[in-house]
Parts: structure tokens; sequence; C-alpha cells
């Protein structure tokens, strides 16, 4: 493994990252975990198979010295990156007084800035390996959604993916990756009909998979039985 490939996957601790990093390390890679909770990193990390295939940094994607940190950490241990899953992300309750300030607040900052952040701390080792950027988007981020802030950061996110496959020309890959309704601790109780966290990893690999001169730049994913 020691020249093996290696993700960073933020808000990888629990959903669409520990299942990404899951299908990672499966395909022969190894994937650098970043999220709040040290924990549940710590503790997947270990089921992973430990240092020689993942490693845990707890990051806090909305600081970018954070990120910062994080990148430095990747490459102090594994000595390249190949590629950046900006996953970290939650939602709000829709409605435009249905939420606190504050929760807008860190959503917003988390789901836009956090990928920014992340893909400006990681674009330089990026450039180095020829390596690919991913963010997750949402099918809320197509389409708007009756009160929803959270689809706004999504639509951010989407742009964001765009403006930056124009400015890296060719320099790096970029794809943005949108699922649908999916079971993950987004929704308080699991939601009937939904896609399963490795519904999403399988899409994510497949992107990452393709050779250097095929760019997937957007994988739209929803469930059979969701009609929009």
């Amino acid at each position: 493994m020691s020249d093996a490939p290696v993700l960073l996957i933020t808000g990888a601790s629990s959903g669409i990252g520990a299942a990404t990093a899951h299908r990672a390390v499966a395909a022969g890679r190894r994937v650098v975990l970043a999220a709040r909770s040290v924990d549940k990193l710590e503790a997947l990390a270990a089921e992973l198979g430990g240092p020689g295939h993942a490693i845990a940094v707890a990051t806090d994607v909305t600081d970018f010295a954070s990120q910062e940190a994080l990148v430095a950490t990747a490459l102090e241990r594994y000595g390249r990156l190949d590629g950046a899953f900006a996953n970290a992300g939650f939602g709000a309750a829709r409605g435009f007084l249905a939420e606190t300030p504050e929760h807008w607040e860190s959503m917003v900052l988390t789901n836009v800035l956090g990928a920014a952040f992340t893909i400006r701390a990681t674009l330089p080792a990026l450039f180095e390996s020829k390596g690919h950027l991913l963010l997750t988007g949402s099918v809320a981020g197509r389409r708007s959604i009756n009160g929803s802030l959270y689809s706004a950061t999504k639509f951010a996110v989407h742009g964001m993916a765009e403006s930056l496959r124009q400015e890296v020309d060719g320099k790096i890959r970029v794809t943005v990756v949108a699922p649908g309704k999916t079971d993950t601790p987004f929704f308080d109780e699991k939601p009937e009909d939904a896609l399963e966290p490795d519904d999403i990893a399988r899409a994510v690999l497949y992107a990452i998979e393709q050779p250097f001169h095929v760019d997937v730049n957007e994988i739209l994913i929803r469930p059979t039985a969701q009609p929009n």
C-alpha cells in the first residue's frame, strides 16, 4: 500500500463519507478521514485496517487553518494526495422562519465555505498529482425546493464545481455527485424508498476510476421511486 493512491474525505465519520472510505480502501486506495467527530473517525480508521490504509484527522472544515493542517498531515503521512472529496455538510428544516439564524450560519459556512476551503487547501497537491476534486451536491442543487436555504447552499456547490472545472483547464478532474433521497444522518428517521450511502459511494468510485482523459463532471443519482 506504500504507493497506493490517497483520497481525502471530509464529512467522513458517517453516511456517504464513511461508505466512500470503505469503497476506496476495498479498491486499493488509502484514505484520510476528516470530520469533527474524532472518536467516530478513529473507530472507522481502525475498522478500515489502521494507519497503512486509513488515518483520522479531526478537522473543522469552516476553519481554513484546520483544512491546511489536514492536507499537511495527509502529505506527511502518505506522501501524496490523489483525490479530495468535499463531502462535509448538513441540512435544515424547510421554511425561512423555521430554523435559528445560528443554525443557518453554521450550515452555510459548512456547506459552501467549507467546500471552497477544501478546494483551496487541496488544490496545490492535486495539481502535482493530476488528481481529482469531488464535491457532494444534491438534487436540491439542481431544482429549487420550497422554503429551503439548504437547497441554495447546494446550488452554490454545483456552481462552484463548474467554476473550478473551468479554472483548472484540464490540469485535474472535477466531479459533483448529486444524490437524491439517501438514508444518512441528514434524516431523523429512515426515509422510505431511499438510497443507501453505499449507492452514492459506488458512484464516487466510478468517477474516480475513469482514465484521466475522462472527466465525469456530474452524477445525478436518485432512488428509482423518487419523482423529482
